[in-house]
C-alpha cells in the first residue's frame, strides 16, 4: 500500500529560486526526496546549486519555465508549491493541467476564493492536493534501502518508521506530537492545512490509513473553526477498524476571534473545542486536552490493544 506519494517520485519545486523554495528544496534532497528541478518562468534556464545536499554531494537542479515543460523533461509526479499567495492559483491550476498528480501546497494567505477553484479542479482532474497552508507530507522509509519522501517544511530527523498515522490541522502541533511519540514512529504524517478549504480532509486522509496494512493507528490533531473533525469522526465511527486518538487545539479560544488559521474562528457557537471533543468522544474517540495527555492516551491504546 502506498501512502499518498511512492518512495522514489521525482518531485519539482514552484517557486524554488525564492527564499522559502530555496531553503526546504535544500532540506527535501538531505532527507532523500527525488527532486528533479524547479519551476518559475521568470528565471528559466538557470542552474541552482545546493552544496552537499544528498549524501554530502552537491546537487544541481534546472529552472524550468513551465510545469508542463518541467514534466516532458523530467517525468515529474509531484510538486511542492512555495509561490507567493496572489500567484498561487495560478501555479497549482498549471501544475494539475501538466499531469502533476499530487499537489503540496505550502503557501498561506491564499484567497478562499482561488482555493475553492483549484480544489474543485483537482477532484474533477483526479489530482491529490495537499494544503493550502500546510507543513506538507512526510513519509518514513519502509526498508532498510528506502528514503521516504518529505513534501514540504516537517522536519524529518525527529521521527523513525513505526505503526502510527498522524494528520493534522495545525502545523507545529504535527511536529510536537511528531516529537512525544518519536519512540513510537510513524508511517507517515500528514498536515492537511487550516483553511477553510482544503485539498485532503482529515476524513480522507482517515480513509488512507484505514486501507494501509502498516498502520496500526491513528492521532488526529484538530482546531477550532469548521466541523472537519465531527466529519472525521462520523466516518471513523462507521468505516474505521483502528483506533484513532485525536487532539483540538483551542479550548481557551473566544468566540468570534480568528486564532492562526483562517479557519480556526468560533462563529455563531459552533465549532467550539469542547463541541468537537463531545462528537469525538460519543463515536469512541478518545481525546486528549494536552499534546503530552494525547501522547500518553495513544500509549494506553496501543498498549491495550498489544500494538
Amino acid at each position: 500500500m502506498t501512502l499518498f506519494v511512492e518512495d522514489g517520485t521525482p518531485v519539482i519545486v514552484q517557486g524554488m529560486t525564492g527564499h522559502q523554495g530555496m531553503t526546504h528544496t535544500a532540506r527535501m534532497l538531505k532527507a532523500g526526496t527525488n527532486i528533479v528541478g524547479g519551476v518559475n518562468a521568470r528565471k528559466a534556464g538557470q542552474e541552482v546549486n545546493f552544496p552537499e545536499a544528498k549524501n554530502g554531494e552537491d546537487v544541481t537542479l534546472h529552472v524550468f519555465g513551465s510545469c508542463s515543460e518541467a514534466v516532458e523533461i523530467t517525468g515529474a509526479q509531484a510538486s511542492v508549491v512555495f509561490v507567493p499567495p496572489r500567484f498561487a492559483k495560478d501555479a497549482v491550476v498549471e501544475a494539475i493541467e501538466a499531469g502533476i498528480k499530487l499537489i503540496v501546497v505550502i503557501t498561506e494567505g491564499i484567497p478562499v476564493a482561488d482555493s475553492a477553484y483549484f480544489v474543485e479542479l483537482a477532484l474533477r482532474k483526479g489530482v491529490r492536493i495537499v494544503g493550502p497552508n500546510c507543513p506538507g507530507l512526510l513519509t518514513l522509509p519502509s526498508t532498510e534501502n528506502a528514503q521516504g519522501c518529505n513534501l514540504g517544511i516537517i522536519p524529518d530527523g525527529i521521527v523513525s518508521r513505526g505503526p502510527l498515522g498522524l494528520v493534522s490541522k495545525s502545523g507545529t502541533l504535527t511536529y510536537q506530537l511528531m516529537g512525544e511519540l518519536s519512540d513510537i514512529g510513524f508511517t507517515a504524517c500528514l498536515g492537511a492545512g487550516g483553511d477553510p478549504i482544503v485539498g485532503t480532509t482529515l476524513q480522507e486522509a482517515l480513509e488512507v490509513f484505514e486501507n494501509d496494512d502498516a498502520t496500526k493507528a491513528v492521532v488526529m490533531i484538530g482546531e477550532i473553526g469548521g466541523s472537519a473533525e465531527q466529519d472525521a469522526a462520523k466516518w471513523a465511527s462507521e468505516h474505521m477498524t483502528k483506533p484513532v486518538v485525536a487532539y483540538i487545539a483551542g479550548f481557551t479560544a473566544p468566540e468570534g476571534k480568528q486564532m492562526g488559521h483562517a479557519g480556526a474562528i468560533v462563529s455563531g457557537g459552533k465549532g467550539t473545542a469542547q463541541d468537537k471533543k463531545e462528537a469525538l468522544e460519543a463515536v469512541g474517540i478518545r481525546v486528549g486536552r494536552t499534546p503530552g495527555q494525547t501522547a500518553e492516551i495513544m500509549r494506553e491504546v496501543l498498549a491495550s490493544k498489544s500494538i
